[in-house]
């Protein structure tokens, strides 16, 4: 009987795999980083080759260290990095350049002209997404409209699309498939049937060939090449990384929610059945769909992210060089009371939800002659909390849901200080559990279902333990300050770029 599943977390700056043993437990993990490039302000991009053998490479290092072989490993479960896009060659699975990152802005022109142009309303409806340049869709036309004759062989049939869990299944096993998790992050799939739509492909001027097969994130779509690992695995689970950190912590039920703190900060509440429209600038997303992978089988949510969570401590590090490590940053923090009246919006790539302003810049207010190193760190860690306000905020005025606890997840979510002021600032305890590998967790879990390995999302769910609890402990008078405050901050960040 096999004793595990191999999980593959791509992030946007390190691959990483992990073993799970029947438990949930951790068995071995390993992780390494990758280039980042910024070519042009704005622009943020990674080289396809860079994900792939990245991700190989920990892949079969986890298992060597582990003594696993091919045959302890009952399935492969895959989570990536969302809407970042790689157009590669069908014949010869080269891309035809670097990945477009879902943190680059340089299709924010492009966005501007199609909701000018009166077309906001049709893609909301359709794909539950805001017209921004977070998303696939306009990063696809990007690349055909500026890449030397991309657009010919795209209409010519020669080149495919995928989000990074395409782009890697075309590498494990020569599949072109996506799940419907990160289907519904590229502005081009309809949310409520399920399936690619040509008006919203016309509007992008996207050619239909290029797009991936969908397919359910709980199934066997295909079996790694034998060379790969000493004999075919199959791959059974695909979700976007915030799908899969949701499942992962067992927000299983309808109003449940989790916020993942990683590079960016990621809020999702289950919505259930129901595809819940926003009125407040969140997106409407899938979760997961397992089954038969009809509506049926659907689960949506209610998303809001933030573009800057854990990438601002990796600024402080390797931008300013005021620590020497992201795990600096508590003591650093924790040295001084208070930010002093230092308030930092991160708006490096511009804000995310609610707000959605492509053009707001990263700006750092209220210091004084006062001001040290310790404050601003103290202020950087205080940005992650309230933007993640900002979204509960909207998340309960268009679900009419109020939330109980928060699950966290993610390298942050083990900061103390972090945590306890997100209790403080939010209102409701926030609840960090013992594995808080969560998005990998989650797409082992969504592979293990499939094959047998669990029998039940009730058998995961029953898994899931707390390892602690942050109550808040702030009065109410205090909380409303701190959020004008941080509110007053934010208008300063915005429409800086003219």
């Amino acid at each position: 009987m096999s004793k595990y599943i191999l999980a593959l977390d791509q992030g946007t700056t390190s691959s990483r795999a992990i073993l799970f043993n029947h438990e949930g437990h951790v068995h071995g993990c390993a992780q390494q980083e990758f280039r980042q490039i910024f070519s042009h302000p704005g622009w943020v991009e990674h080289d396809p080759d860079d994900i792939w053998q990245s991700q190989i490479d920990v892949a079969r290092q986890v298992m060597q260290e582990c003594g696993a072989a091919a045959s302890d490993v009952a399935a492969i479960g895959i989570t990536n990095q969302r809407e970042t896009t790689v157009v590669w060659d069908r014949a010869t699975g080269a891309a035809i350049g670097n990945a477009i990152v879902w943190q680059d802005r340089r299709t924010a022109g492009i966005c501007d002209a199609l909701r000018e142009a009166g077309h906001a309303e049709l893609f909301q409806r359709k794909t539950g997404l805001v017209l921004d340049a977070y998303f696939s869709g306009t990063k696809v036309k990007w690349l055909l409209d500026n890449v030397p004759g991309a657009r010919a062989r795209a209409e010519r049939g020669e080149l495919a699309f995928g989000t990074v869990d395409s782009w890697l299944i075309s590498k494990l096993c020569g599949e072109h498939v996506t799940d419907t998790s990160n289907a519904s992050r590229t502005l081009m799939f309809n949310i409520h049937t399920l399936a690619w739509d040509d008006e919203l492909l016309a509007l992008l001027d996207i050619p239909r060939s290029m797009l991936p097969r969908v397919v359910a994130s709980s199934e066997v779509v295909g079996h790694t090449h034998a060379a790969l690992f000493g004999q075919p695995l199959p791959i059974a689970g695909i979700a976007g990384d915030q799908q899969a950190a949701t499942f992962g912590q067992a927000c299983m039920r309808s109003g449940m929610a989790k916020n993942t703190y990683g590079t960016g900060c990621f809020m999702l509440m289950n919505t259930g059945a129901d595809a819940i429209t926003s009125h407040n600038n969140l997106v409407t997303t899938v979760g997961w769909t397992s089954g038969n992978g009809g509506r049926a089988d659907t689960t949506y949510m209610l998303e809001g992210s933030v573009f800057m969570a854990g990438a601002i401590v990796q600024w402080l590090r390797d931008g300013l060089g005021i620590i020497q490590s992201s795990a600096e940053v508590e003591a650093l923090a924790a040295s001084v009371p208070d930010t002093d009246g230092v308030v930092f919006v991160p708006a490096f790539a511009g804000l995310g939800a609610p707000h959605w302003d492509a053009y707001a810049r990263g700006t750092i207010v209220g210091m004084t002659r006062g001001t040290t190193k310790a404050h601003i760190a103290r202020a950087a860690l205080a940005s992650i909390a309230y933007q993640t306000v900002d979204i509960l905020s909207a998340m309960q005025n268009d679900s009419a849901i109020q939330l109980e606890e928060l699950r966290v997840d993610g390298g942050a979510s083990r900061n103390d200080l972090l945590m306890q002021f997100q209790a403080d600032v939010l209102g409701v305890p926030v609840i960090r559990p013992v594995v808080t590998e969560t998005t990998a967790l989650g797409a082992a879990y969504l592979a293990g279902i499939a094959v047998g390995f669990w029998r039940s999302q009730q058998e995961v769910a029953a898994q899931w333990r707390m390892e602690r609890r942050f109550e808040p402990n702030m009065g109410n008078d205090e909380r409303a300050q701190r959020l004008r405050q941080w509110h007053r901050a934010v208008e300063r960040s915005r429409a800086w770029v003219e």
